[in-house]
């Protein structure tokens, strides 16, 4: 259990301090600060274009942050030898496999939830359609230009990493801002705790994605693995569409369920239609998708498992 936390931690640090981790947070927190700015005079639906936009940039770069922390600690670590040094001591296989899963969840967990955070404040910055509160959206910048000096200093007097600094300067202070601007902001015209729910969905799937990824970094290098991720969540966006058709055979229906079983459908996880349309999420659906998700992983982690413990590393067959 030691090993585990140790490899799950470092694994969660190395994914921290890597400058592609850094440069997706801040790009994906400077869109969605700047969605209400671009959303002005659409005649009411500055809202629904700020939740859609927002919730598509989480979803969107969660699934780059997965795919690059994966690659950076999987299957680079495999590359330069790390993983037979590791498997020299008494870590085995499924420990080490299972650990780096549980890192970079861990990472998608900290990526995704400052995204969030920064969603709900892009919709305090929303006032109305025509205006916005320019005070909020200052405040906002201010605090990721904050937290980037507070890195570079941390980085120029300690030599300690600029991005895991930056971002420990932006997950204290963006959550404090958030919940002022909930406590003393009037509320947008949302409902707030079913937005919250759809965040929450949004990192269900993030998630999913995340532990995908493993199990293909211990086959494929960057590229191949951001490949088939993606098709996978392009397909997963359309598994619906694609697989529930009952116009052809029997067989070929037979097929396009075992596919739809098998792929994640992404459509369960995004309910920005029922946002816009002012619909409550039940706390029943957000149970049943985490339970559905939960299943999922599992499943993925196995196959992780069982893919990485046939992998041949140096003639090791620990």
């Amino acid at each position: 259990m030691l090993n585990f936390f140790h490899i799950a931690k470092n694994t969660f640090t190395e994914s921290i301090r890597e400058p592609i981790f850094f440069i997706l947070l801040i790009t994906a927190l400077v869109l969605i600060g700047h969605f209400p700015s671009m959303t002005l005079f659409v005649f009411g639906d500055q809202i629904k274009l700020v939740v859609d936009s927002s919730m598509a940039t989480v979803l969107l770069f969660g699934l780059f942050v997965a795919v690059m922390s994966s690659s950076h600690t999987v299957t680079r670590e495999m590359r330069n030898g790390t993983v037979l040094l590791l498997l020299s001591k008494p870590v085995y296989r499924w420990t080490f496999i299972l650990a780096k899963i549980a890192g970079i969840i861990f990472t998608v967990v900290v990526f995704v939830f400052l995204c969030n955070v920064g969603s709900i404040i892009s919709l305090y910055i929303a006032k109305d359609q025509f205006r916005m509160d320019m005070g909020a959206y200052y405040i906002y910048f201010g605090i990721l230009i904050a937290s980037c000096i507070f890195g570079m200093i941390m980085n120029f007097m300690y030599t300690r990493s600029f991005a895991s600094y930056t971002t420990l300067g932006i997950w204290i202070l963006l959550p404090i801002y958030c919940i002022v601007c909930l406590i003393f902001k009037t509320h947008p015209e949302i409902l707030l705790q079913s937005y919250m729910y759809a965040l929450i969905l949004v990192f269900f799937s993030v998630s999913t994605m995340a532990a995908i990824t493993v199990v293909f970094a211990t086959r494929l290098d960057l590229v191949a693995n951001l490949t088939v991720c993606s098709v996978i969540f392009f397909l997963g966006l359309i598994s619906s569409y694609l697989f529930l058709d009952d116009t052809g055979s029997a067989t070929l229906n037979v097929i396009c369920k075992i596919f739809y079983a098998i792929l994640p459908n992404w459509q369960f996880f995004w309910l920005a239609d029922a946002l816009a349309t002012h619909k409550e999420i039940p706390a029943t659906y957000l149970l049943w998708s985490g339970i559905y998700v939960v299943l999922y992983i599992a499943l993925c982690t196995m196959w992780a498992v069982v893919v990485f413990q046939n992998k041949e590393i140096a003639k090791d067959t620990r």
